[in-house]
């Protein structure tokens, strides 16, 4: 189920329309944990402080900007409140223009938008209008405290938020060839390239029909560490009980298989057993545990 992560309000002349934002992308990738190889237990990142070498906590954890003399600047969550961000409850419609206009370099995130129930009718009214007009509206929009520039455009039978990087955060390519005389392309040449860029055209982009070849074989490979019991328990994990390994285990599993699309486990045909054996373990409880892990 998806979760709201911001709420607040578009503006379009004098018509208000209440809305929610929802991310409309989301990490399909593998997470995995910075560990110590030679026993897998978990490596830690705190925070110290340089000048009284012990450890921060959180609440003593501010912003700092170091001038050129080496002198610091340090600022609180106080200090940030205080300042004005009219955008952060309001997306005010500033302009509209050709979506051929705004270069995709310029696109970051991008966002579901829902209106309130009692919002429906207006913002079907924008949606609509938006779509015959072919153009989309530039907005601003405050998320968590970073104001940034966006678009509102259509987007199958909804509204998304295109965040967009300001213009200083765009850098120009500065190659030396690009101040060179060009070379000279010959006609055939030219007429080889657009005979080639024909012959591999698609009268759609279609991007089902691409895969992550690299998070598959990433997470084949987890999985064949899984099934040969090539797994481990680290020190710092001893007290984690049998249940809560073999769930998190059958979890890891259960996206594997989807990942691939493939049918569940028991209807799967079984794979011929590995010629590479599984690594020796050096106490000689953990084949048992190994053992049990992979039946789960």
């Amino acid at each position: 189920m998806m979760r709201s992560m911001w709420k607040g309000t578009v503006t379009f002349g004098l018509v208000a329309i209440p809305i929610r934002l929802y991310a409309a992308t989301q990490d399909q990738k593998l997470s995995f944990h910075q560990v110590h190889i030679p026993d897998g237990s978990r490596v830690q990142h705190r925070r110290f402080c340089a000048a009284e070498d012990k450890e921060v906590p959180y609440d003593e954890i501010g912003k700092g900007y170091e001038t050129a003399d080496g002198q610091m600047v340090v600022l609180t969550d106080e200090d940030l409140a205080g300042l004005p961000l009219p955008s952060a409850h309001t997306i005010e419609v500033l302009a509209f223009v050709p979506i051929e206009s705004v270069d995709p370099i310029h696109f970051d995130r991008t966002y579901f938008l829902e209106p309130e129930k009692s919002a429906v009718k207006p913002f079907v009214m924008l949606r609509d209008a938006m779509g015959k007009s072919g153009r989309v509206a530039v907005t601003k929009v405050a998320i968590r405290q970073r104001e940034s520039l966006a678009l509102l455009r259509v987007y199958k039978d909804d509204i998304v938020v295109e965040t967009m990087l300001w213009p200083e955060q765009v850098r120009t390519p500065d190659f030396d060839f690009l101040g060179a005389d060009p070379p000279q392309v010959g006609a055939k040449e030219m007429k080889m390239a657009a005979q080639l860029i024909d012959a591999m055209a698609e009268p759609v982009f279609d991007p089902d029909a691409y895969r992550d070849e690299y998070q598959q074989a990433l997470k084949e490979l987890v999985r064949n560490k899984i099934e040969g019991g090539d797994t481990t328990t680290p020190p710092s994990a001893a007290g984690t009980s049998d249940d809560e390994v073999s769930s998190l285990l059958e979890a890891l599993a259960s996206s594997v298989e989807a990942s691939r699309g493939a049918t569940p486990e028991k209807s799967r045909p079984k794979k011929a057993p590995s010629k590479k054996a599984p690594p020796k373990k050096p106490a000689a409880k953990k084949p048992a545990r190994a053992a049990k892990r992979k039946g789960s």
